[in-house]
């Protein structure tokens, strides 16, 4: 089916922000962190490092910030913090029936997170297991060797299509939600269709040029302006 959007036959999700809602936690864990330094981090620096990998967003604070450490010190010390918090996140808006209701129309989704595979789980396993079986395939950033350069960089999605059987789909067929500037950017870079679903903090000035779908939540999606099967009544 085709429709005034184009015609989707492949979805990527990222996950931080847009499937679960961990974008706080990070914020109030690095916010503790840089304040024992003097430092203030807020939604002037945060938007700059959403999407990336993780050790190129720790450089990206600690440069900001002018923070006396090594990228490695400050993973390490929020780590102590969000490995005891990520097991319990919730879902956000949505996020459950889109992925539920594409899956059951037999759409092949998968995931990209900048996140390593180890933060991953720990997001996931506890709670959203069951949910996350439903993707064909989760590409980490954070410790994936394919993936050369983090978002902003294509990567991250080129990488994700290749790995749907059958080869990679034609660009202009996937579909990639995303909450971050760096994230909608990766999404373009790799010349697909992207839906934007920023944090409400998330000043306009970071909104990012190009083409895409801007919503205030998942639920606001509409699966039928893409092409893409309707919600069941």
């Amino acid at each position: 089916m085709t429709s005034k959007r184009g015609h989707i036959t492949h979805v990527i999700f990222d996950v931080d922000g847009l499937l679960l809602d961990t974008e706080k936690i990070y914020f109030e864990v690095y916010s503790s962190i840089v304040a024992k330094y003097g430092k203030s981090y807020d939604w002037s620096i945060k938007p700059k490092i959403m999407g990336m990998k993780e050790e190129s967003a720790a450089q990206m604070i600690i440069d900001l910030l002018d923070l006396p450490l090594q990228p490695s010190q400050l993973l390490r010390e929020a780590a102590n913090e969000l490995d005891k918090i990520f097991p319990f996140c919730n879902l956000k808006p949505g996020a459950e029936s889109l992925v539920r209701h594409l899956h059951r129309e037999g759409i092949p989704i998968a995931v990209s997170t900048g996140s390593s595979a180890y933060h991953f789980n720990l997001k996931t396993q506890t709670k959203h297991k069951e949910m996350f079986k439903l993707f064909h395939h989760i590409v980490c950033c954070s410790s994936d060797s394919d993936i050369k350069h983090g978002k902003p960089a294509p990567d991250a999605y080129t990488v994700a299509a290749n790995r749907f059987d059958g080869g990679s789909p034609n660009p202009q067929n996937v579909l990639v939600f995303e909450d971050a500037p760096n994230g909608v950017l990766s999404g373009l870079a790799a010349n697909m269709k992207t839906v934007f679903i920023p944090d409400p903090r998330l000043d306009k000035s970071f909104y990012p040029s190009g083409s895409y779908q801007l919503l205030t939540s998942l639920e606001q999606f509409v699966p039928e302006e893409w092409g893409l099967p309707a919600y069941k009544q």
